[in-house]
């Protein structure tokens, strides 16, 4: 089944071939990846229904995607992607924060679904400035704008399009796999299972400065596909500043990013004051609730072909993980270096790590027996989650890479009876 799609797929390629031009009127790309993965044992003296099984296991994951654009006017254009994913993760993705592959989504499985994954319409207004030239890309069509802009965009698409992007840690097709490095490990942003949603979002740019604002839709329930339509009650704000800066022959940018999600939420302490046996997070679910987060995203680029990142957020750490992982506090750092010193140029060597920590309630309730969606060991030795990730992305030909992967995990699911954890992968990638 996965062959015949991408042979569809490497047809409708051909067929929709368009020669490069100053400004685009409409676009196809498309992209295929393919990880597979394994986990040897770990030490596992105890486990509980959501930990991560003790014993060998093998995952794979594949995803496929077509990125169709037409331009409605001068300055509007839409973008449908249809999307199908299929693909068995390790322990059922139970048992970790920093997840080994972002290409594992919560609804994983082994029958290959396709889905909408975004449709949505941007719109430009510019406000002067020098021209700036738009490259043709996937979600974006080739034109010109100016430095000082207005984008509106709005409809189904995925929160880290337009906030916490950086260049070295944040895509995990092509970068670290591991979810705690490509984007803030504590970013609870709105999404359902898959990792989309939908909503608004206003975008002002001006002179290395960027101002990013948006409104989405949270799932109905934790970490569910169902999406609560309601914006005027339950949604997820998020608020960006960025600043582009120079330091001679040496560049980068500086991000500062808050969230504030409203959603029907259990809170932990209430959970822990309900009951002195086993905690739920069922019992305290019962009213609408508010979290927080704020956090800093740099990158810094030091040459042509080394460049480094830093990301720090901490979340309230009061209220359950409603859309993404399980972190209360979270840091990475890291590493990307282009082979062009060892003749491949195209080749891409990155290095990083991430620790994520959990509120001492988020804790307690772990420790005394609590099952949170992704976790619940039955008993928790508290330590802070330590993810280490190493990758060498190698150009086969224009478009299609492959990519040998090393993960390290300390602590895994906070719990310092268990492991430590490796993972070794292979990721195959093709975009046109």
């Amino acid at each position: 089944m996965i062959k015949n799609f991408i042979t569809g797929l490497a047809l409708l390629s051909l067929s929709l071939v368009c020669v490069a031009q100053e400004r685009e009127d409409w676009a196809a790309h498309l992209q295929s990846t393919y990880i597979w993965q394994k986990k040897p044992s770990l030490a596992s003296p105890y486990a509980g229904a959501n930990s991560l099984r003790g014993e060998a296991e093998k995952s794979y994951s594949f995803t496929a995607t077509a990125a169709l654009g037409v331009r409605l006017g001068p300055s509007t254009e839409a973008w449908f992607n249809p999307e199908a994913a299929q693909g068995v993760p390790i322990s059922g993705l139970l048992g970790l924060a920093g997840f080994s592959n972002g290409e594992l989504a919560k609804t994983s499985g082994a029958n290959l679904t396709a889905y909408r994954a975004r449709l949505f319409v941007r719109h430009t207004i510019d406000l002067g400035g020098e021209a700036q030239t738009l490259a043709s890309s996937a979600n974006q069509l080739a034109g010109t704008t100016t430095t000082n802009r207005l984008v509106l965009t709005a409809g189904a698409l995925s929160v880290l399009d337009l906030f916490d992007a950086n260049a070295y840690a944040h895509d995990p097709r092509m970068q670290f796999m591991n979810w705690a490095l490509m984007t803030h490990a504590a970013y609870d942003y709105p999404a359902d299972s898959r990792g989309y949603t939908y909503g608004v979002a206003g975008e002002y740019i001006a002179d290395g400065w960027a101002l990013r604002a948006g409104r989405f839709a949270v799932p109905k329930q934790p970490n569910q596909l169902a999406l609560d339509g309601r914006l005027l009650k339950h949604y997820g704000d998020q608020v960006e500043v960025s600043r582009d800066y120079r330091a001679g022959e040496q560049a980068g940018t500086v991000r500062l990013l808050a969230f504030r999600m409203t959603a029907v939420m259990a809170d932990y302490a209430d959970a822990l004051a309900a009951t002195n046996g086993v905690p739920t997070l069922d019992s305290a679910r019962d009213s609408r609730r508010s979290k927080w987060g704020m956090g800093v995203n740099i990158e810094h680029r030091l040459s042509d072909d080394l460049g480094l990142f830093l990301r720090a957020f901490r979340a309230d750490g009061r209220t359950e993980t409603y859309a993404f992982t399980e972190a209360d506090r979270s840091a990475s750092l890291g590493a990307q270096v282009k082979g062009t010193s060892w003749g491949r140029g195209h080749d891409v060597v990155g290095l990083g790590m991430a620790v994520s920590s959990l509120s001492a309630s988020h804790r307690t309730f772990l420790a005394r027996g609590g099952q949170t969606f992704f976790l619940g060991d039955g008993a928790l030795r508290y330590g802070r989650e330590q993810d280490f990730e190493m990758y060498y992305r190698a150009q086969l030909c224009k478009g299609l890479s492959v990519t040998g992967d090393v993960q390290h995990i300390r602590n895994p699911g906070y719990n310092a009876d268990r492991g430590p954890v490796s993972f070794y992968a292979l990721r195959l990638h093709w975009e046109n």
